[in-house]
């Protein structure tokens, strides 16, 4: 298990108190990217390995997919947490034909009671199913063979859960059949409109090929 993190003492908590419940995690690793907060010490409390990386998702991920030791790599954002009976899911995911030649990613949920939220999650989900694009709050469940087959995580400071689902390509993409819970604070506080705008001119930007670099200081 792999979490990258930045400033998120918040949400850290929730989500290393629910993978300590379940059966099958076992090794888990918090790439910090500098936080001035508490999150390196949330992290260490739960019974996390912390490695200080280079600020940026894409850097951190990689960062902590070479410290794994694991045949298969999960990837968690730190707001994000699994439902329950998640591991049944996951277990028929790894237990199918091929399963080490397909990445799995989660159905994208929000923790809102809010009719926007279901819209939103309806609207990520044909993302997924039209355009092959689950982002990295959906997680992303992955051999380490078919990890280092298509170079990993590059180390970009945005978009680099889009950059390695491409070069995964639709084929080798599948739901796993799960529901991962992303915090709808960001939501809740720039908008069920204007953030998912905001994050979709960032998109085509990227498809544009305006570097990451660039694009990060816009997401911010």
């Amino acid at each position: 298990m792999a979490i990258p993190t930045l400033n998120a003492a918040e949400t850290l908590s929730e989500t290393l108190a629910a993978l300590r419940r379940s059966p099958i995690v076992g090794e888990v690793i918090v790439a910090d990217g500098g936080s001035v907060d508490a999150t390196v010490s949330v992290a260490e409390a739960a019974g996390a390995r912390v490695i200080i990386a280079q600020r940026g998702r894409g850097a951190q991920l990689a960062v902590a997919a070479g410290a794994a030791s694991g045949n298969w790599l999960l990837f968690l954002h730190a707001d994000c947490h699994f439902e329950a009976g998640w591991e049944t899911a996951v277990g028929a995911f790894l237990a199918a034909p091929g399963a080490a030649g397909r990445a799995g990613y989660f159905e994208f949920a929000l923790d809102d009671p809010a009719r926007a939220a279901r819209r939103l999650e309806r609207l990520v989900a044909w993302r997924c199913r039209a355009l092959a694009l689950p982002y990295g709050d959906q997680g992303l469940l992955i051999a380490r063979s078919l990890y280092d087959a298509v170079g990993g995580f590059a180390r970009l400071p945005l978009m680099e859960d889009v950059d390695l689902v491409r070069r995964l390509g639709r084929r080798r993409l599948v739901p796993i059949g799960a529901r991962c819970f992303t915090s709808a604070q960001r939501y809740q506080r720039d908008g069920y409109i204007r953030r998912p705008l905001h994050n979709l001119l960032c998109l085509t930007l990227y498809f544009a090929g305006v570097p990451p670099a660039r694009i990060v200081r816009l997401y911010s």
